[in-house]
């Protein structure tokens, strides 16, 4: 039986009853350095899927209170690493009126097989010392009043833009590539899928927190159990055509999982029938293990607390500047109080990437909706209010309010002495592209000033308007082309380096007439795209097995 990640059918296989994928070769970093190595011994590595990130939540709010009893000890637990290793001009979000900012925090899940214990777990012997993929990547937005709490999967598979990045440990530095988004942590380890997520969603990222395959175990064993629900019997195993399995065997109804078993449950992909159905069983265990450990007093249990602290502790890597049994209980502090009714898990809106059937890409517009919500720090659920825009500075998306940019940044170019290249690419999958638009829109730049505006003759389909300047020209060249995004109403949060030789405004899809950019309607609390298959903490909910892994 045939199934692709997305949505059916496999090029992928596992084997040794453990979840083993096809896993893309490093690519050998510029300069000459060892990150790299041939497709052919990374094909066949096993992945682990999401299951990490939804430990790592537990390991913030479990630490709370217990850290300052062993907290010496428990420091020299934690191993830590550079908050930001790549290319990225996201910059932090300023304090609303009551000072407050929301908290942003990346979860990534390692695939390493580099100790024995993970071997043990993981399989995959033969990939021992190479480097990790970052299988598992969940955002955690907690709220500026600390009121609600939203997490964010994008699936392993997604293509992105990577941007150019250097391994803080050995100082290689890769190019930045257009592939999918779990290599990132071969590209300079996590601060490079941070600064990934920076620029595809415009959220500045406060830290990030990694665990390994062992992590998981520990962490299970130190809650005493989840309760996780199927409504069949459901046994994910080796199937003719399809290979492996993570080896879970459960009779319909609710069952309490830990240990290797939980890590059976969060690796299952096979049995639910996809990736993204594999990150929805995945949240299913994330809201459920949070409302266990409210119900058993965890958050002042003392004992317990101690438990999870030494597990958690064992079990993370994380950004330096969260380094300390301190800061964690800090994060702590601000998340336990978040009720499970206003915590919500949700996937990155997605569509099959049409240059890949078994890779997605971002959906376009609903996306862009989930990205805005994030930056705007609105709700994902209907209980919470948008952020007034009276009362609050601009979202780290939306840069400087002028094209002559901030006290710091150099003012614009003349209009008449920049180079723009205007690109029609308002053609989109159910849409023909818009006939002359870009010299339309070339006609209202030069009456604007920008006298050297040209229409390009290569089409480039983009679901979003963008400006964009090449990365060589730095704050000057920000400065240039968020004049041009002014003269046609272009937010500045769609302005952006590439690697280009010239000032480029791409017309996107959403902008299909008119001769200034539609304004966009702002996100309001609870406008979250259906796409995004949304599950809150206080819903209890059964998953439906695959037919083919019933039994």
């Amino acid at each position: 039986m045939a199934q692709s990640d997305v949505r059916g059918g496999s090029t992928r296989h596992d084997s040794g009853g453990l979840a083993q994928d096809e896993r893309p070769g490093a690519e050998a970093p510029a300069g000459g350095g060892e990150g790299g190595g041939g497709h052919g011994r990374r094909r066949g590595r096993r992945r682990i899927s999401r299951w990490s990130a939804i430990v790592l939540s537990v390991l913030i709010l479990g630490t709370a209170g217990a850290g300052y009893l062993y907290y010496r000890h428990l420091n020299g637990n934690i191993d830590k690493g550079k908050r930001n290793s790549g290319e990225t001009e996201v910059e932090k979000t300023r304090p609303n009126a009551a000072g407050q900012t929301p908290l942003n925090i990346l979860l990534i899940g390692s695939d390493s097989r580099n100790s024995a214990e993970n071997v043990k777990l993981g399989g995959g012997r033969d990939n021992v010392g190479s480097k990790p993929l970052a299988d598992v990547q969940m955002l955690l937005h907690v709220s500026a009043d600390r009121e609600s709490a939203s997490v964010v999967s994008i699936p392993r598979d997604t293509r992105v833009d990577i941007p150019k990045c250097v391994d803080p440990d050995t100082g290689d530095t890769y190019p930045a590539k257009n592939t999918i988004i779990n290599e990132t942590l071969q590209r300079g380890g996590p601060g490079c899928t941070l600064a990934t997520w920076q620029n595809l969603t415009g959220v500045y990222i406060d830290h990030w927190m990694m665990v390994d395959f062992a992590g998981v175990v520990d962490m299970a064993d130190a809650i005493g159990g989840v309760p996780v629900c199927v409504n069949q019997n459901v046994w994910d195993r080796p199937l003719s055509g399809q290979r492996g399995g993570s080896g879970l065997k459960l009779k319909a109804g609710e069952h309490k999982v830990q240990g290797k078993q939980a890590l059976q449950w969060l690796r299952t992909r096979h049995a639910w029938g996809s990736d993204p159905l594999r990150a929805k069983a995945q949240h299913m265990y994330m809201n459920a293990m949070i409302r266990t450990l409210k119900e058993q007093n965890a958050f002042t249990d003392t004992g317990r607390l101690m438990r999870l602290a030494e597990a958690g502790t064992k079990a993370l890597k994380v950004s330096e500047e969260i380094g300390t049994v301190k800061e964690l209980y800090d994060l702590g502090m601000q998340l336990k109080s978040v009720p499970t009714n206003r915590v919500t898990m949700t996937t990155m809106p997605w569509i099959e990437d049409p240059l890949n059937r078994n890779h997605l890409v971002p959906k376009p517009e609903d996306a862009d909706t989930m990205w805005a919500m994030l930056r705007d720090d609105v709700s994902f659920d209907k209980a919470g209010k948008a952020r007034s825009a009276a009362t609050s500075g601009p979202s780290p998306a939306s840069g400087p309010s002028s094209a002559s940019g901030t006290a710091t940044a150099p003012a614009a170019a003349p209009a008449a002495g920049l180079s723009v290249s205007v690109v029609n690419g308002t053609a989109s999958d159910e849409q023909a592209a818009v006939a002359q638009r870009a010299a339309a829109i070339v006609a209202v730049l030069r009456q604007k000033g920008f006298t050297r505006a040209v229409a390009s003759g290569r089409p480039e389909p983009h679901a979003r308007t963008q400006v964009t300047y090449p990365k060589s020209t730095g704050e000057q060249g920000r400065a240039n082309a968020l004049s041009v995004a002014e003269a046609v109403g272009v937010p500045s949060g769609q302005v952006r380096a590439t690697d280009d030789v010239t000032t480029t405004l791409t017309i996107g899809s959403d902008w299909r007439e008119g001769t200034a950019y539609p304004k966009q309607k702002a996100p309001e609390a609870g406008d979250l795209p259906e796409s995004a298959d949304a599950l809150t903490a206080d819903q209890q909910e059964c998953m439906d097995v695959y037919p083919p892994y019933r039994w």
